[in-house]
């Protein structure tokens, strides 16, 4: 993906908000959803662990992380000058009667209020509500038009009528909703032959970030997986249970950040204080050591 036509197009504010997207890499990117208790129910780094999570996150690798907006007020702003902050405004939860059927639970201005870099939305292309997902990304596209913001579309096949939902047919025309409706970057399910990942890679004018999916049990079968995909052409990964349902989530996530940026991310800045929390030294160094006990 060639880095200025990223960009084509985007007012100053947006670059400068896509720039720290791409924080460690101008064509990559490794994104953490942690937006699954709502859906899922709590999480193993939920709660009071929620804090420490997204600074072992930030401070070895990860690009940003997604997070509902209740949960952006439970993280010390400090590490957001280390990792982006991308708000999710889509929700629905696995005990719904469809649970396929996201509706908007937050605005781009609650977003922005909240200090976010971008926004990221859900639609289920196929299902018994997609025109109103639809229409609901349409108008958060146009707020962020408005506000200068960037737009992550989380985009699957999934409905009824849907039998595979990774078909490369059904994620191509997913993938293409969302770029017809004004998306940034795409987080969409890998295709399982790398021909049909680079066709797919090839063919939308928005990078495409792979979504990690359910948890992989070895490590080794995990990294193919994220290796095949940036070799089919994916802008990034975008990788939640895999990295926070693992022994070490710090020592993941700098390995995945090896892999998408092909080195070690920087460390965290040893003289920066994170207010109400530990020092980000100390936060850093516990990083460091659960990635070399690992």
């Amino acid at each position: 993906m060639d880095e200025m036509h990223i960009f084509d197009g985007a007012s100053s504010a947006r670059k400068l908000r896509l720039l720290r997207l791409y924080r460690r890499n101008p064509r990559r990117m490794l994104v953490v959803p942690l937006d699954h208790p709502l859906t899922d129910g709590p999480i193993a780094g939920g709660g009071f662990g929620l804090n420490r999570l997204v600074g072992q996150l930030a401070t070895n690798g990860a690009d940003a992380v997604v997070l509902h907006k209740g949960n952006v007020r439970r993280v010390d702003p400090a590490w957001f000058t280390q990792t982006s902050l991308i708000v999710h405004l889509s929700a629905s939860t696995a005990h719904a009667p469809d649970p396929d059927a996201k509706c908007l639970v937050a605005t781009v201005e609650e977003a922005l209020r909240l200090g976010a870099d971008a926004v990221s939305v859900h639609v289920n292309v196929g299902s018994r509500e997609e025109a109103r997902q639809i229409a609901d990304m349409a108008v958060v596209a146009e707020a962020c038009d408005r506000w200068n913001i960037p737009l992550m579309a989380m985009m699957y096949p999934r409905g009824p009528r849907v039998t595979d939902p990774r078909d490369p047919a059904l994620v191509s025309a997913a993938v293409t909703v969302a770029a017809e409706l004004g998306a940034d970057l795409i987080k969409t399910y890998a295709l399982a032959s790398d021909m049909d990942m680079l066709r797919l890679t090839a063919s939308c004018p928005v990078p495409i970030l792979v979504a990690g999916g359910p948890r992989v049990g070895h490590e080794k079968a995990l990294l193919e997986f994220v290796d095949a995909a940036l070799r089919g052409g994916a802008a990034g990964i975008a990788m939640g249970r895999n990295i926070f349902e693992s022994d070490n989530p710090a020592a993941m996530t700098r390995e995945l950040a090896r892999l998408v940026h092909g080195d070690v991310p920087p460390p965290a800045p040893v003289e920066f204080r994170a207010h109400g929390t530990k020092d980000l030294k100390d936060m850093k160094e516990m990083g460091n050591h659960e990635a070399h006990v690992a």
